[in-house]
């Protein structure tokens, strides 16, 4: 087996839906990066990346027909460079990267460009096909933006429910306060504040037309302007709020991965080392659960502890679903590896794209904090998760 690398990761701010970013089309915004991520190594001979693998978790509009293979194209990639798309929903752009690994560490490739897009102002509404012809009635557009849509009735019902009610269950479930939650949402905005003006996101950002930065940090967020915020999902005893929670944005991202010898090829030295992988999966209606065991799992077959990682990097689909993870692992909210430059909910969440944001941060970040083991992990609707570990071999910690 050969052993896999992280070599450069871009992505484009994350915009709110409908915002600065709402007329650009998600195929656009996956060869934006692609393309930026290029210029990034003008000395590389482009016939030598062996395949783009890209996330997306929606496929019903522009980015259909395979939105991987649709970018390589737009980006001016050799019509020879193969593309496909793959949907775990929220972790499609980390499992994208999953693929990548796999191939590259048995010998079948060596360079390989992995991301995801997602544009929730765009994604279309559905009309089902009747199953008759000529029907006399009415038939209703259905939202593509988030969640169940077209359910098939042989479900069970408590698995449908929305992401917000399944996330008010895990709040009963576990006894999250409403406190805690808002707690850890403003220190996400005033994280993601903070690592913007340090300059942290400089070499990971890049500009889509006058689009500089993430639209959705707000860092005059304390836990009692969030605290007069109106529940969402349950009117009474409820505890989601649209500021504990993280936003519909737009946005993609790239992350290059490959083999040993990809150095000399891209000549750039690797950021780090992909260690192993970990999906897991439970009861549907608990999917914020689901990131533990796969994390548990990932850093069971990496051989290290929790006490041994330096960097956590753990999207915020819900401050309520961060909670749980981290209390299930033993780690405070207020713990400095755990999103130390912000998280989704500052900075957004376009669904397929998130995975190669918490992939690229945590090998920047491990580079800049000089610290050796890293865990990028998301919650994926129904009932999933999935989480990486990497090593920064360079690390002297």
């Amino acid at each position: 087996m050969q052993q896999v690398y992280v070599y450069d990761a871009v992505r484009t701010p994350f915009a709110k839906m409908g915002g600065a970013l709402a007329k650009v089309r998600p195929d656009d915004l996956a060869a934006t990066v692609i393309t930026k991520l290029l210029e990034r190594h003008p000395n590389l001979d482009q016939t030598k990346i062996n395949d783009v693998v890209f996330g997306n978790a929606n496929g019903a509009g522009e980015e259909n027909r395979n939105v991987a293979r649709m970018a390589t194209l737009l980006a001016g990639l050799p019509t020879s460079i193969p593309g496909v798309t793959v949907n775990r929903l929220c972790g499609s752009s980390l499992d994208a990267a999953f693929h990548a690994s796999y191939s590259i560490g048995a010998g079948d490739n060596d360079l390989v460009i992995t991301g995801g897009t997602e544009s929730m102002s765009r994604a279309p509404y559905v009309v089902p096909k009747p199953e008759r012809a000529f029907p006399a009635g009415n038939s209703q557009m259905v939202s593509t933006t988030l969640g169940w849509r077209l359910v098939n009735p042989k479900m069970p019902a408590e698995y449908t429910v929305s992401l917000g009610e399944a996330t008010e269950q895990l709040v009963e479930k576990y006894g999250v306060s409403r406190e805690r939650q808002d707690q850890f949402a403003a220190q996400s905005h005033q994280r993601a504040y903070a690592a913007w003006e340090a300059g942290h996101y400089d070499n990971l950002v890049v500009a889509v037309d006058d689009v500089t930065r993430d639209e959705t940090i707000r860092p005059e967020s304390t836990p009692e302007t969030l605290s007069g915020l109106r529940t969402v999902f349950r009117k009474e005893n409820g505890t989601v709020t649209a500021g504990n929670a993280s936003p519909m944005n737009d946005g993609a991202g790239v992350v290059l991965m490959g083999s040993e010898a990809a150095a000399e090829t891209l000549g750039a030295d690797p950021l780090v080392r992909v260690v192993s992988r970990g999906a897991a999966a439970n009861e549907p209606q608990y999917f914020g659960e689901a990131p533990v065991p796969a994390a548990n799992l990932a850093l069971k077959r990496a051989g290290i502890t929790w006490d041994q990682v330096g960097a956590i990097e753990l999207n915020e689909a819900f401050a309520a679903q961060v909670i749980v993870n981290l209390d299930s692992w033993g780690i405070a909210l207020d713990d400095e590896r755990v999103n130390a430059w912000g998280g989704a909910i500052a900075l957004g969440h376009p669904l397929g794209a998130s995975g190669s944001r918490v992939l690229g941060t945590l090998a920047r970040r491990l580079k800049a904090e000089n610290r050796r083991w890293g865990v990028a992990a998301l919650c994926v609707g129904v009932g999933q998760g999935v989480a990486m570990v990497v090593e920064n071999e360079d690390a002297t910690e």
